[in-house]
């Protein structure tokens, strides 16, 4: 049955919507406090009530867990995605993100060739500005050129954003001079 649940993680409460078959529809960062998060996927997600998760989702909330917590190396490239309403070049651009491995970063830019593209380096940018599934799709660990951190809409922004790619072990530079709180 679809529905979505919130968990408590070492960053906040997080939360995952998921179809009848058990694929994610989205993935929900902390928004401050539980009832924050609550009210985002309700916001997002309608259609769906606050249900018990089925083991598949369960399986994933437990290893999305371990990355927040330890940060586990993880990937979750495994995880099964409901793309529905996604547009077909976010689906390829949001796939070639979850190829990213843990610790490591690529650019835009880079995206954007890979793509066959390399004038759509803004439009990578936006596909993963509108990516529903973060971090599952691992859009944090997309910079800007000259690996500048560039932006992040998920919650925390850019601090955030630089978290998540510390918890992983990245590489950050001058950028991890930044404030180590998350969201």
């Amino acid at each position: 049955m679809a529905g979505y649940a919130c968990f408590d993680t070492p960053v906040g409460p997080c939360g995952l919507a998921w179809n009848d078959a058990g694929e994610l529809r989205g993935a929900q960062l902390p928004e401050g406090n539980l009832g924050a998060t609550l009210a985002r996927l309700r916001k997002r997600f309608p259609d769906l009530t606050e249900a018990e998760p089925p083991e598949t989702v369960a399986h994933t909330l437990r290893r999305w867990h371990a990355v927040l917590a330890e940060g586990t190396k993880d990937t979750l490239a495994d995880v099964a995605l409901s793309y529905q309403g996604v547009p077909p070049f976010h689906q390829r651009v949001l796939e070639l993100t979850r190829r990213i491995r843990p610790g490591q970063t690529r650019s835009y830019g880079e995206l954007a060739r890979e793509l066959g593209d390399p004038t759509a380096a803004r439009a990578v940018g936006q596909a993963l500005g509108a990516n529903p599934f973060a971090p599952i799709v691992p859009c944090h660990r997309v910079m800007a050129a000259g690996g500048q951190a560039g932006g992040f809409s998920g919650p925390g922004g850019l601090q955030g954003k630089l978290r998540l790619l510390q918890l992983e072990g990245a590489p950050l530079g001058a950028q991890s001079s930044q404030q180590p709180g998350l969201f």
